[in-house]
């Protein structure tokens, strides 16, 4: 066991949730509704555990790692397969030298830039912004062995938790690259929520029938070869990669500081599934985004019984959708913490609604009255 589950604490609160939905209807009466951005806006609170949201430092963490599976072609010869076509590290530096849209949009929105170098097979230049957790060089070939030891499983999720105890900021965005990261993922999220593992690797209904069964093959190989692992760090020893293994650590240290986790593509999906089976509560601090049209991708949603914040029919690295949405999440967090002219700013937690009852004060500091959450 990684960690013990009091350390995330669910988000469910009646008395705050209540508070933040009659807030927001007393600005929907002098404003007009906002349609989804006010449910959004109630997560947020209950996420920090308070009426006025806010966010400081966000971050953008991509983490690469190569893959063993990736020596049995699962990349077609000119198939636009975006970024990940091109070797990890490649799209490592293009990310650390801004010649990606995604760290553009990034640089926009005033989003911190961190490329985790969790087992690139090859050298990447030392930059300011790569943080080097290499595991190892690449993973083994999930077909024919495990893809990691559990003691390198272990290692990675522990090397996550490090990373997420040192994020400065509250918000943080999540997405993995590398070659062999959809299929290693998608072989993850297949066995631990027993569902298709073609439904997840398909990418659209013009998919070439041939490499598709190819791929489906490799795939239903790799899930033969490890048919009996069903423990989830177990699972992604078999089939993942390292750059989920140390997004697993960050979701469970993040989460338990009650942090925004805005998870963008398969690889966080998978990394958020193997994380809500060991602590169930991280699922209520993430938010989902997405940065292109994968099929797959729609299956991994599902999964979590959520939808994309925005669908813009991008092909892009993932994490892209995720720096667009940004100003919608920091949007939602204003409708609670922003005050318009004229109005009561009100209190910050819901109990001082009893003390402004009897004094006629507002008070901005009053002490939570359901107690603190357990980390």
């Amino acid at each position: 066991m990684i960690t013990p589950r009091s350390l995330v604490s669910p988000t469910a609160n009646p008395l705050l949730e209540r508070a933040l939905a009659e807030k927001l209807q007393r600005r929907s009466e002098a404003g007009g509704s906002l349609g989804e951005l006010e449910p959004l806006a109630v997560r947020l609170g209950l996420m920090q555990n308070t009426l006025k949201p806010r966010f400081r430092d966000p971050q953008l963490l991509v983490f690469a790692a190569d893959h063993g599976l990736a020596v049995d072609g699962i990349v077609p010869g000119g198939d636009a397969n975006g970024p990940l076509a091109r070797p990890t590290s490649e799209t490592a530096r293009r990310l650390l030298a801004n010649q990606l849209p995604l760290t553009v949009f990034a640089r926009a929105q005033q989003l911190e830039v961190t490329v985790v170098d969790c087992g690139i097979a090859q050298a990447v230049a030392a930059h300011d912004r790569l943080l080097v957790r290499k595991i190892a060089h690449g993973t083994r070939n999930t077909r024919v062995t495990a893809a990691m030891s559990l003691e390198q499983a272990h290692a990675a999720i522990r090397a996550g938790m490090e990373i997420g105890d040192q994020l400065r900021g509250n918000a943080a965005v999540l997405a993995g690259i590398g070659v062999g990261a959809h299929e290693s993922a998608s072989l993850v999220l297949a066995r631990l929520t027993d569902s298709p593992v073609r439904d997840l690797v398909v990418s659209d209904p013009h998919m070439d029938a041939g490499y598709l069964a190819h791929l489906t093959l490799l795939m239903q190989a790799a899930q033969a070869r490890h048919r009996e692992v069903t423990e989830p760090i177990e699972v992604l020893a078999a089939f993942g990669g390292f750059e989920v293994a140390v997004m697993v650590g960050v979701i469970l240290m993040a989460a338990s500081k009650r942090h925004l986790l805005i998870v963008d593509g398969v690889p966080a999906c998978a990394a958020l599934m193997v994380a809500s089976r060991i602590a169930q509560p991280v699922t209520d601090y993430c938010v989902f985004c997405r940065s292109h049209g994968h099929r797959g991708l729609d299956q991994a949603l599902a999964l979590f019984r959520a939808s994309a914040l925005l669908e813009l029919g991008m092909q892009a690295t993932d994490g892209t959708g995720a720096t667009l949405a940004w100003p919608m999440l920091k949007s939602a967090a204003a409708l609670l913490t922003e005050v318009a002219d004229g109005e009561d700013p009100g209190p910050t937690h819901p109990g001082a609604f009893d003390d402004a009852a009897s004094n006629g004060a507002a008070p901005d500091d009053a002490p939570l009255p359901f107690g603190n959450p357990r980390f």
